[in-house]
């Protein structure tokens, strides 16, 4: 690559402008993909071609699936460092799954996950006031946000990771004391559609949350993103997609 090019390649890298269009050639594979929130996560050696310098950091999916707005949320994390080099999760309310992320966005491990009755992404003010017995099925919501997660324990002194401890906002091991909800068989069940049961907190497996969640949010804890289910995400957590920036 001649000097004047090798230069304004690196010029418009560093200033987010992207490989100048006239260059793209010149770059082995061609002008580096923008990472598109329509992307199922991020296939191994994307741009294993690129000089390390040159690789736009993204989440490491591997094989497991994931709709564009998780892997839309989980690339941008790692890509601005928004997870403050500390263990993250998404969570995607529409296919009520939950995806545990080292602090450099290895996955560790995902899961399904009960939700909020209430298909809604702000929650009702004062609802972690309430009794239980006063949280409606509208009010019933798991709010889409970012959230600095401890782990902590609950009043019967369980341990549970807090996400809003004022508003009551937790994710712990699935509740299965009224045999009625049927939350293991919902958990259980190949569809996102009957996991919508809970008043708001995040219901995962047993496993899951004692080998996975437990481990990871140990200690300084880490970031937990919620993903809206009414609107973009990026009206929520000013993201955007990698090569639009």
């Amino acid at each position: 690559m001649p000097v004047s090019t090798r230069g304004k390649f690196i010029v418009a890298l560093f200033l987010g402008l992207g490989v100048p269009a006239a260059d793209a050639q010149d770059v082995p594979g061609g002008r580096p993909p923008a990472v598109s929130a329509g992307s199922p996560g991020t296939p191994p050696g994307d741009d294993a071609g690129m000089p390390e310098l040159f690789r736009i950091k993204r989440a490491r999916f591997d094989a497991e699936p994931a709709s564009p707005a998780a892997s839309h949320v989980a690339d941008w994390v790692v890509f601005t460092g928004d997870n403050r080099r500390q263990p993250f999760m998404v969570i995607d309310k529409i296919d009520a799954k939950v995806f545990v992320f080292d602090a450099g966005g290895r996955l560790l491990r995902a899961a399904p996950a009960l939700l909020g009755l209430a298909e809604r992404d702000v929650d009702e003010p004062g609802v972690g006031d309430l009794p239980l017995s006063d949280i409606h099925a509208e009010i019933r919501v798991t709010p889409a946000g970012r959230f600095v997660a401890q782990m902590g324990r609950n009043l019967k002194g369980e341990d549970i990771l807090w996400l809003d401890y004022s508003a009551g906002l937790s994710l712990h091991r699935v509740v299965t004391g009224n045999k009625a909800e049927r939350r293991q068989e919902r958990l259980d069940s190949p569809t996102p559609r009957d996991n919508r049961i809970s008043y708001g907190c995040i219901n995962v497996p047993v496993p899951f949350f004692d080998e996975v969640v437990q481990p990871a949010f140990a200690g300084s804890g880490g970031v937990v993103y919620i993903l809206p289910e009414t609107r973009p995400p990026s009206a929520v957590f000013g993201s955007y997609t990698l090569g639009d920036q």
